[in-house]
């Protein structure tokens, strides 16, 4: 696979960052990124969706108005707009998955439904907002043991994705209720849909392409192996009557996104707080992708460019409420995608932004890019958010284990804890259903024992003084060991 420094930097020139590709590659390599996140944005508008029981015309609102605001926010994020906003890296903007339950707890509430979780959504940005400048204060206390720890289960919980793509969705099960007549009441029988051949046989395939060229492929050809790997899967998905059109020729050609669709937002005390929580859980998992991110393309990322990451988010969270979309986080699927390639030019995402404008506004484009079938998406999100885990594990790598050999107790109660929304959904299943958010997120729990283990073990003193220099400097000394 390539290598993330393929680029070297000469005196003089600009960062690779900051390079401006030609307008043909900055289109191939835009679309790829939008290809492998669309899964995932469009995800959240159709559970919400569904479990409300909201109509089709409805659904498809939430869905536009998500990819508009998505696009916006990646051109943000990318671009930069003004000195306070935008990380001004390669980043997509997506929705969040951990406000999923307590959004459509909030909705399904006596008396509550979307105006009020437009409302909290609001809310919920603005308090991330005034929050940016003192979660800025604490990146002294989050040294590499830490973060390597947080970005190694960031790509493990997406590998989760990547292999739930490759068996066919998210919403297959392995065991379906047996509807045989001679079956007793409540028997089960093994889906023949869950890893059907088929499906685990496409995701290969796709995978296998990505490799081949990888390995054999020359220059820009080599850049865009998930986009080409995608574009073949799909054509193999197309050719076995896996890939359906129909949801093309109905949907629109033009929409305009438009604020309040579904009437004033409504700002209630109790999912203002839930959705407060969320947006916490929500910056946790944002700085440890930029800590990954930075040091994948060689650039630092300190208080001042957090502060700009984080931002964006919270500033997208408040558009995703005026819009009728939910809130909004730096995507870590594309993380995989800038190490696999090594492409580090943050046009790219400002063109795959456009892109996703785009969609937003033209709903057939949307439609089709929705028709890959999802074990096409598994061949590449295997291999991609493996990258992620992997950046992790290199930062953990640089951590000194024989001196102080409480790090790797640090690191493996951190993995560890990290692991149990994972392995075991319903483990907290007795605690608090308003700490439903963080005990779920398997990123935050790492991020929060690994940071209280370092304090524990290290204490804040050293910290203060060397811990923000050794953080601020890792991306670069990395970059010149490459």
């Amino acid at each position: 696979m390539a290598e993330a420094s393929i680029e070297y930097q000469a005196p003089g020139e600009p960062h690779p960052v900051d390079a401006v590709l030609p307008a043909g590659k900055l289109v191939a390599l835009g679309i790829q990124h939008v290809l492998v996140m669309y899964a995932g944005a469009v995800a959240v508008p159709l559970i919400i969706g569904s479990a409300l029981k909201l109509p089709a015309e409805q659904i498809a609102l939430l869905i536009t108005a998500d990819l508009f605001i998505c696009g916006i926010t990646s051109i943000i994020q990318s671009l930069g707009l003004t000195p306070w906003f935008g990380i001004r890296m390669p980043v997509m903007m997506g929705m969040t998955f951990a406000a999923v339950t307590p959004m459509i707890a909030i909705a399904s509430a006596p008396g509550m439904g979307l105006q009020d979780i437009f409302g909290a959504i609001i809310a919920a940005g603005l308090f991330g907002m005034l929050i940016v400048p003192f979660a800025c204060r604490l990146i002294s206390l989050f040294p590499p043991v830490v973060t390597g720890s947080v970005i190694t289960i960031i790509g493990i919980s997406l590998m989760q994705v990547g292999i739930q793509w490759a068996v066919g969705g998210a919403w297959l099960k392995p065991m379906i209720p047996d509807t045989s007549a001679q079956a007793a009441a409540g028997a089960m029988v093994p889906n023949p849909a869950y890893a059907s051949m088929e499906n685990l046989g496409i995701a290969l395939f796709v995978l296998v392409v990505i490799l081949f060229i990888s390995k054999y492929g020359r220059n820009f050809l080599k850049n865009i192996s998930v986009l080409v790997g995608l574009v073949v899967g799909s054509a193999l998905a197309a050719a076995l009557g896996l890939m359906h059109f129909s949801q093309v020729a109905k949907a629109d050609l033009f929409h305009l996104v438009m604020p309040f669709q579904f009437g004033a937002p409504k700002f209630a005390i109790g999912p203002i707080v839930t959705l407060c929580v969320v947006e916490l859980v929500v910056f946790v998992e944002s700085a440890g992708m930029f800590f990954a991110l930075g040091d994948i393309v060689g650039r630092k990322v300190g208080r001042a460019e957090l502060g700009r990451g984080l931002r964006v988010d919270a500033l997208g969270t408040i558009l995703a409420g005026m819009f009728n979309t939910f809130p909004t986080t730096s995507f870590s699927q594309n993380i995989g995608l800038v190490g696999m390639t090594g492409v580090r030019s943050r046009w790219v995402t400002v063109t795959g932004g456009v892109i996703m404008v785009l969609l937003g506004l033209i709903p057939k484009l949307g439609a089709l890019v929705a028709a890959i079938p999802q074990p096409v998406l598994g061949g590449t999100g295997i291999a991609m958010f493996g990258m992620v885990a992997a950046t992790g594990i290199r930062i953990l790598s640089e951590v000194d284990y024989k001196t102080n050999r409480n790090n790797l107790l640090i690191v493996a109660l951190g993995i560890g804890f990290g692991m149990i929304p994972l392995v075991a959904p319903q483990f907290f299943i007795h605690f608090p259903k308003v700490l439903e958010p963080m005990l779920h997120s398997g990123i935050l729990l790492t991020a929060v024992v690994a940071f209280a283990l370092n304090l524990f073990f290290n204490g804040m003193g050293r910290l203060n003084a060397e811990g923000l220099r050794e953080l601020e400097h890792a991306t670069e000394d990395a970059a010149r060991l490459r």
